[in-house]
C-alpha cells in the first residue's frame, strides 16, 4: 500500500470580481502504509479539494505529492492506482449491483473468473451479497453507499479515497457504516484518506486525524492527543462536542504562587484559579501575558458537599439550563458574566436555576496565547 507525502501543496481558484480563494495553502502532510487517516474540518476549509489534488483529478499550483517516494504530479489519474469514492454514490442506474461492482474490472480485461471471485468476496465482506441482482433504485440507501465503497475497493488500489461517503446517511446507519469502513481496513489493510466534517466521526475512525481549517493542517495526531491536547484555539473549538470551554485572561503572580486571573472585575465573580505546581513552573514564561484558558466541559463535576482536594479548583455556579443527552447531561452554567458548559452523569444533574458548587480538574487545563491561539501549556 502506498505511503503518501504532501509537500508545500497550493492550490488556489479564482472567485468573483478577480478574488484569489486559498483552497489549499502550503500544506505538508504524511500518510504513512496502510494507515486510516481522516481530514476533518468546517465546509469549504479544502478537505475534497486535497482529495482530488491527491486523485489528480485537480494540478497543484504549488508543492509535490509523492507515492512511496516517487512525484506523482503529472501522472495522470488512471496510472495513480488511486479510487475515490464520493459523497454521491454515483452508480450506474441501469445496471444491477453486481453488475456495478464488476465494471472497472471489465474496462481493464480481467478475466472472468476473477471478477465473479472478487464480486463475490467484497459483496460478502461489505454484507451486499443478497442484493447483486438490484438496480440501485432498489436498494436502501445504505445498500447503495456499499456498494459505492466496494466499486472501489474491488479494484484492489493502493490508495483509497474517501470523501464524505456517510454524510447522507442517517443516525443508525453512519454507524453502521463507519464499522464497515473499519473492518474493510482491518481486513484489507489498504491506506486510507477519508474526509468529514464531522468531529465526532473523525474521532471514532481515524488512528490519526488532520484539523483542517482555511486550506492549512491545523495538528495532526491520534485522536485522543487532538482531543486532550489541541494544538491551537481552532482545534480546541472545533473538536469535541461540546466544544472546550474558553476564558480570557493573565497569569499572575501572589505570594510565589501563580494564579489564573479572569478578564474583568472581581466584584463580577470572575474566575481566579491557582495553578498546580506541574503547570506553575511551566508558566513562568508566560507571566503577565494575555493568556485564554480552555476546559473541556468534562473537566467539571458538581459536587454540593465536597472540599476541593490537591489538583482540583472549587467554584460557585448558576445552573442557566439543563440539556439531556442520553447516558449524560450538558449543564449551561454562569458565573458573573461568564458562561461555560459541564458534561455530568444524566443521574447527577442539578435543576436549572440553582446555584450549585463545582469541582474542576486543574490538571485538565490546557492555555493558548491570547494573540497566537497556539498552545503554550
Amino acid at each position: 500500500m502506498a505511503r503518501v507525502e504532501i509537500q508545500n501543496l497550493t492550490k488556489t481558484f479564482h472567485g468573483p470580481c478577480a478574488t484569489v480563494i486559498h483552497a489549499v495553502n502550503h500544506l505538508s502532510l504524511a500518510v504513512e502504509h496502510r494507515e486510516l487517516l481522516v481530514l476533518v474540518g468546517p465546509s469549504g476549509c479544502g478537505k475534497t479539494t486535497l482529495l482530488r489534488l491527491i486523485a489528480g483529478l485537480e494540478t497543484p499550483d504549488e508543492g509535490t505529492i509523492s507515492f512511496d517516494g516517487q512525484v506523482v504530479n503529472r501522472v495522470s489519474p488512471k496510472d495513480r492506482d488511486v479510487a475515490l469514492v464520493f459523497q454521491n454514490q454515483a452508480l450506474y442506474p441501469h445496471m444491477t449491483a453486481g453488475e456495478n461492482l464488476a465494471f472497472s474490472l471489465k474496462l481493464r480485461a480481467v478475466p472472468r473468473a476473477e471478477i465473479a471471485q472478487r464480486v463475490a468476496e467484497v459483496s460478502s465482506l461489505l454484507g451486499v451479497a443478497d442484493c447483486l441482482g438490484r438496480r440501485p433504485a432498489e436498494l436502501s440507501g445504505g445498500q447503495r453507499q456499499r456498494i459505492a465503497l466496494g466499486r472501489a475497493v474491488i479494484r484492489r488500489p493502493q490508495l483509497l479515497l474517501l470523501d464524505e461517503p456517510l454524510s447522507n446517511l442517517d443516525g443508525p446507519l453512519r454507524a453502521q457504516m463507519r464499522e464497515e469502513v473499519r473492518r474493510l481496513h482491518a481486513r484489507r489493510g489498504p491506506t486510507i484518506i477519508l474526509v468529514t466534517h464531522d468531529q465526532a466521526e473523525a474521532l471514532a475512525l481515524g488512528q490519526r486525524i488532520a484539523v483542517m481549517n482555511a486550506g492549512a493542517v491545523q495538528q495532526v495526531g491520534e485522536p485522543a492527543t487532538v482531543y486532550e491536547r489541541p494544538a491551537n484555539l481552532f482545534v480546541a473549538g472545533f473538536i469535541g462536542s461540546p466544544p472546550m470551554n474558553l476564558f480570557a485572561g493573565v497569569i499572575a503572580q501572589e505570594a510565589g504562587a501563580l494564579f489564573f486571573q479572569e478578564n474583568g472585575p472581581s466584584s463580577a465573580g470572575t474566575l481566579r484559579l491557582r495553578l498546580p505546581d506541574e503547570s506553575a513552573a511551566r508558566a513562568q514564561a508566560v507571566l503577565g501575558r494575555p493568556v485564554i484558558l480552555g476546559l473541556r466541559p468534562e473537566a467539571f463535576e458538581p459536587q454540593p458537599d465536597s472540599v476541593a482536594t490537591a489538583g482540583e479548583w472549587k467554584l460557585e455556579a448558576l445552573v442557566e439550563s439543563v440539556e439531556p443527552a442520553g447516558h449524560e447531561t450538558h449543564l449551561r452554567l454562569r458565573r458573573g458574566g461568564t458562561a461555560f458548559v459541564a458534561r455530568v452523569r444524566a443521574a447527577a444533574a442539578p435543576g436549572a436555576g440553582r446555584k450549585i458548587m463545582v469541582c474542576v480538574q486543574a490538571r485538565a487545563a490546557r492555555f493558548f496565547d491570547a494573540a497566537s491561539g497556539e498552545a503554550i501549556l
